[in-house]
């Protein structure tokens, strides 16, 4: 039986980094044991004794680095799940891309402020939510590690098939289709759409304008998949919002763009979005969508405040949309925490728009499409690999 607790290696060349995290680590029930290693060698050699569930990361450390030891946990057959610490310098904005790229669970930025109690409630803050994301997988590999090794069993019988471990239970996206696409049936009863527009329940929509997409912890990875997938053809702009920092958005529309065929950028204020153009919301910062006289779709950067503890915020970004862009939006809801989108996504099916969600085997955290499929208010529900091609279906009015 798994048990309910996890234990955790502590990896940070800084003597006062790993006190604060192991200070931080100790106020949550779920934690068990806390380790320490003070950079990736001992680390490593550590793993075989510890076993942890759970690993935080230093990125940049004398000997061996924090990316060396990502690769390094590659090659073992149960490593731990890894959240990155990282500084929030373009620097770290990169490494900790690189560090989803090779299998981090998540990141967070290092705490800048000078006092330690403070340090400490702000790492306390960052960790709560990803504590609680990662209860159900750690409980999955603690019932796997359980189980006796088994020798090696006789090639099977032609035409036998041998089950696969899901990927998806080791936060990382499977490589290949992983389910069926699944249309929903009935996607938007009329009792969920109640204040639909009948017209916009009845009647063919005008092809989308533009498609919106809403992403968070997994993030990175999600959209390396989606984005270079899609055509320097397509014949709308796409706007994204990825929780994330300061800093750290430009870093992953930096490496989107080297890997696509659309241009990637950093969204800024009053830009106009141009079909064939990705623009990622600044981290710390909130996106919407507006429509000027001359029938632009306009880019508005604010400081508002935040919602569902975000800043930028998916809802925002939708409900924005909804109203500027009725029944003209493609709207994608993928991995992440919480349930930032879904409110923005009933405005914008009042108005016809079609949803796309993620699906589970797909997702790093199951969190943000899964409510907004349980609120009635998704079309499709498809495989990561599968997104891109429905998208361009949809824009170019092959699927309508």
């Amino acid at each position: 039986m798994a048990r309910e607790t996890m234990n955790v290696l502590v990896v940070d060349d800084s003597s006062l980094f790993r006190r604060v995290i192991t200070e931080a680590l100790k106020t949550f029930p779920e934690i068990e044991t806390i380790s320490q290693a003070p950079n990736g060698r001992q680390a490593l050699l550590k793993l075989q004794a510890l076993q942890p569930d759970l690993m935080t990361l230093d990125m940049e450390m004398p000997e061996i680095d924090g990316l060396a030891v990502l690769e390094a946990l590659k090659k073992l057959p149960n490593p731990p799940i890894v959240i990155v610490l990282s500084t929030l310098t373009h620097k770290g904005g990169h490494l900790a891309i690189k560090a989803m790229q090779l299998g981090a669970f998540d990141f967070i930025t290092k705490p800048s402020a000078t006092n330690a109690e403070q340090s400490l409630n702000l790492l306390r803050e960052e960790l709560a939510p990803r504590l609680k994301a990662l209860r159900v997988r750690v409980n999955v590999r603690q019932i796997l590690r359980a189980q006796p090794q088994r020798p090696p069993s006789s090639p099977p019988s032609p035409g036998a098939t041998a089950a696969k471990p899901s990927l998806a239970s080791e936060g990382r996206p499977p490589a290949g289709p992983t389910t069926k696409s699944a249309d929903l049936a009935a996607p938007y009863s009329a009792q969920q759409a109640e204040g639909t527009p009948a017209s916009a329940r009845q009647v063919r929509l005008p092809p989308p304008e533009v498609v919106l997409i809403g992403v968070s912890t997994g993030g990175p990875n999600a959209l390396d998949c989606l984005i270079p997938a899609l055509p320097a053809t397509l014949e709308v702009p796409v706007l994204i919002v990825q929780h994330m920092p300061p800093i750290f958005t430009k870093s992953l529309a930096e490496h989107l763009g080297e890997r696509s065929a659309l241009k990637v950028y950093e969204a800024e204020h009053d830009s106009v979005a141009e079909p064939g153009s990705v623009y990622i919301a600044p981290g710390g910062r909130h996106m919407k969508l507006a429509r000027s006289e001359q029938g632009q779709k306009i880019i508005q950067i604010t400081d508002a405040a935040p919602e569902n503890h975000c800043r930028p915020s998916v809802d925002y970004l939708f409900r924005s949309a909804a109203t500027h862009f009725p029944g003209r939006a493609i709207a994608l809801i993928l991995t992440g925490m919480g349930s930032d989108g879904t409110l923005g996504l009933r405005l914008l099916k009042r108005h016809g728009c079609f949803v796309i969600a993620q699906d589970e085997a797909s997702c790093v955290v199951y969190g943000m499409p899964k409510v907004a499929i349980e609120a009635g208010v998704v079309d499709s529900v498809l495989p990561l690999d599968a997104i891109a091609d429905r998208v361009v279906a949809r824009v170019s009015g092959r699927d309508r």
